[in-house]
């Protein structure tokens, strides 16, 4: 059993434009000195990596890790969740991903686009020997995740095919490098639960490079077994947000959310150890199935604040981390083995 490394940090909800939150030196100091040990990088914020040049050039991608080296820290992983939303945009969705994507680009370009930003976070990976790229899939069908209407035969799977021919060239330009894709199994994606990533593993011919970003809080908020997913799926978990959520219906709101705000919602994302997250299983279950990637605070909660939050997050993720055995308990009390004594305790002459 490997021992799972942090506690490290997701960037993107903290980055601001005033300091300690406005650029990787600044940041990197501030979540040092709360004891997190490694920084996951959101690839689209230029406050904290220019991508072209993390692509481009090993020399600008050792001097940033460098700079992050001097306060303890490392890069767990360079994050693509955005890029990854908008390689697969509905047109319903255009307008309120706008943000995510230059503008004026139609469904082909925006395409072009993020396949190449992609590709970057892949290429700037590699050098920064890093060995797993969180990801969002993106979706095309995600508008008709509730089957009324009743979905035409072949929808669901013309989707997924499609979903597979935009990844291809990215997923296989991981494998080249030896890097994994990590699918965040996240609402608004077409990939967002077990059997959709299996869906997406059947037309991709088991990809080597389509593996996991796993984050219990989207399974709580599906009510999904967050725990047997890892029985299930636990060798191609290649990263791990540790993110909290609770959940609690009502005679008013479900699963759905009634359109209401997060805080109205009966699934909520908290901090971590304000929620219904068993992480004690968790950590167990990871390191029994072999993880040895970064356990990353995601921070994303409607009542406590952000640097409440990060305080408390780097104990609680440093409580959980196993230190994985090698040695039996028992070992004290056994002896030594050969056939002939096995044979006796066995009464076979």
């Amino acid at each position: 059993m490997s021992k799972i490394k942090g506690p490290g940090i997701y960037l993107a909800q903290f980055l601001r434009d005033h300091e300690p939150y406005d650029n990787l030196k600044n940041i990197g100091a501030w979540v040092a000195s709360l004891g997190y040990k490694g920084v996951q990088i959101p690839t689209w914020d230029q406050r904290v990596i220019d991508l072209d040049k993390a692509a481009e050039s090993k020399s600008y991608c050792e001097d940033l890790q460098a700079s992050l080296e001097k306060t303890g820290l490392q890069v767990t992983e360079l994050a693509a969740h955005l890029q990854g939303q908008v390689l697969a945009i509905h047109p319903a969705y255009e307008t309120v991903f706008g943000a995510f994507y230059p503008d004026g680009l139609n469904d082909t370009a925006r395409v072009e686009w993020a396949t190449a930003e992609l590709t970057k976070s892949v290429k700037a990976s590699a050098n920064m020997g890093l060995k797993a790229i969180p990801v969002l899939s993106g979706g095309l069908a995600w508008h008709m995740i509730y089957p009324w209407p009743q979905r035409p035969t072949g929808l669901i799977e013309m989707a997924f095919k499609e979903l597979y021919r935009r990844w291809k060239p990215v997923l296989d330009a991981a494998k080249d490098e030896g890097i994994t894709l990590a699918y965040e199994l996240h609402p608004g994606s077409d990939i967002f639960d077990g059997a959709t990533f299996e869906m997406f593993l059947d037309v991709s011919n088991n990809h080597p490079a389509a593996c996991l970003n796993y984050d219990p809080s989207h399974f709580l908020l599906q009510q999904l077994d967050y725990c047997e997913f890892i029985q299930l799926y636990g060798d191609r978990i290649t990263a791990f947000h540790v993110k909290d959520a609770e959940y609690q219906s009502s005679g008013r709101v479900g699963v759905y959310g009634g359109y209401q705000s997060w805080s109205k919602r009966a699934g909520r994302f908290r901090s971590l150890g304000d929620g219904q997250v068993d992480f004690t299983r968790i950590f167990t279950l990871l390191t029994e199935a072999g993880y040895a990637g970064w356990a990353v605070l995601e921070w994303e909660c409607c009542v406590k604040g952000p640097e409440q939050g990060a305080a408390e997050g780097a104990p609680f993720i440093a409580k959980h981390i196993i230190e994985a055995t090698e040695v039996a308990f028992d070992d004290f009390a056994g002896g030594k083995s050969n056939d002939e004594l096995n044979k006796q305790i066995l009464g076979l002459r």
